[in-house]
């Protein structure tokens, strides 16, 4: 871990000491509602091998007539990275992370590893055939599946009952997001630290929709799922997990066993390259997205996520919106020393669970959309995506917003929105590379297009 010099640097090191003194408070409470996520369920996990008869969901084709595809398992096991998860840890690089980290077992044995490179449940809840090295197999998503693998293929069983015997519905927004944050982004229970990165492991990069569409599906939206689950709206996942997403950071910062690390606070919550850059790269800059700076040679939060939130809400909940805008400048203050990091965090992480429950609730008309789409580039574009992270959050989001427009039918010229897109993720190959004049003109270039969408 680095250190800090005495004199006027060591500022530095004590504008942090709020985020470790506040730790000792204990963490923000979670959602009073919060559903059990899979590897916590008391239910006993069965194995990938219940689902994969030809019968069931391993069929090599689809079947027709079915109202489900029947070849689930057969895509995730050619198809689905998560099938290969755990493999991953056989690897070189894998027992290297786990060498430097002085782990006492080698990574397909060590918990850290394990937590989320597989459905890895306590062993009690394991069943004869389940294997841990089956990745993030069925039931690591859907559930632990000993009270619902026999009555969900009942005539007449609907998914409300299915769930209520221990389906995971991953259907819904709200859940979905929190599941796929836990490993892709990190919560109380496992996270890829700055030491575990320092180690070895690849920076995470994660926004819920564009994973979503990224992976292989292995579901159609068609009327018959919409009768059983409601339809699907891409756009919402996107923000709800972008509200999450805001809620768990805050989270994790007040954590008394995630919220530091020695003297230091946990580092994978601030903003990567305001620190990982060469010395000669004059970065600061006396304004960020939420006011100004705190102050020049100050690690920052990262606040990618809130700055996607915030344009979100300026479409939902405009008061909302100014209200986390406040509460994130304060966090920025606080953070370097000005103000109470504990309490500000608690509210912030209120404001993004309120704002999923308004996401959830709410059904933003293709206009509203639309907007949210112009609004993420005119925050580029105000100066707003310096650091590599907002400007990767943006594009994504852009991406997500579009992405559900064009399912609509209102984007006409499919190859212009994949050359723009295309555009915009160029920059962004290297997050060491980054460069804000490289990207803000192709960010203005793909302005027109956006504006152009026909919408009522």
């Amino acid at each position: 871990m680095p250190r800090f010099a005495a004199g006027p640097g060591s500022a530095v090191a004590l504008s942090l000491f709020p985020l470790l003194l506040m730790a000792q408070e204990g963490a923000l409470t979670s959602s009073k509602d919060r559903r059990l996520l899979p590897y916590e369920s008391p239910d006993r996990t069965l194995g990938v091998v219940t689902c994969a008869s030809s019968l069931c969901h391993g069929s090599i084709v689809e079947w027709k007539g079915s109202n489900v595809l029947q070849n689930e398992y057969v895509t995730w096991l050619r198809k689905d990275k998560h099938a290969g998860a755990a493999r991953l840890l056989l690897n070189e690089q894998s027992k290297r992370i786990a060498k430097n980290l002085n782990l006492p077992d080698p990574p397909e044995k060590s918990k850290v590893c394990l937590d989320c490179h597989a459905h890895n449940p306590r062993a009690d809840r394991l069943g004869a055939r389940a294997k841990v090295m089956d990745g993030i197999q069925c039931e690591a998503c859907h559930g632990p599946a000993e009270r619902w693998v026999a009555s969900h293929t009942a005539p007449g069983a609907t998914h409300s009952q299915n769930v209520a015997r221990g389906l995971y519905p991953t259907d819904r927004p709200v859940d979905r997001a929190r599941l796929c944050l836990s490993c892709h982004f990190g919560n109380e229970d496992r996270l890829v630290t700055h030491r575990i990165m320092g180690a070895g492991h690849p920076r995470l990069s994660f926004e819920l929709e564009t994973f979503s569409n990224i992976g292989p599906s292995h579901f159609r939206v068609d009327a018959d799922y919409e009768a059983r689950k409601g339809s699907w709206n891409g756009a919402k996942v996107w923000a709800i997990g972008q509200a999450l997403a805001v809620a768990e950071t805050m989270k994790l910062l007040t954590s008394k066993t995630r919220g530091r690390d020695g003297i230091f606070p946990e580092m994978v919550l601030l903003d990567c390259h305001a620190c990982h850059h060469a010395m000669s790269q004059k970065r600061w800059t006396p304004a960020t997205g939420f006011g100004p700076s705190p102050g020049p040679g100050l690690p920052r939060i990262n606040d990618s996520n809130m700055l996607m939130l915030r344009a979100i809400l300026r479409k939902v909940d405009p008061a909302l919106a100014e209200a986390l805008s406040a509460q994130a400048q304060r966090l920025h203050r606080a953070a370097a020393g000005v103000g109470d990091v504990a309490s500000i965090a608690a509210e912030i992480a209120q404001t993004a669970e309120r704002s999923a429950e308004l996401m959830d609730a709410h059904v933003l008309d293709d206009a509203a959309l639309r907007g949210v789409a112009l609004a993420l580039i005119d925050e580029g574009l105000s100066g707003y995506y310096r650091d590599y992270a907002g400007a990767e959050q943006s594009v994504m989001a852009i991406g997500s917003v579009l992405n559900y427009l064009k399912t609509r039918g209102l984007v006409k010229d499919i190859a212009a929105l994949n050359r723009g897109l295309s555009s915009l993720r160029e920059p962004l190959a290297s997050d060491e590379a980054y460069s804000e004049a490289t990207f803000l003109p192709r960010l203005k270039a793909f302005r027109p297009f956006v504006e152009a969408i026909p919408v009522s």
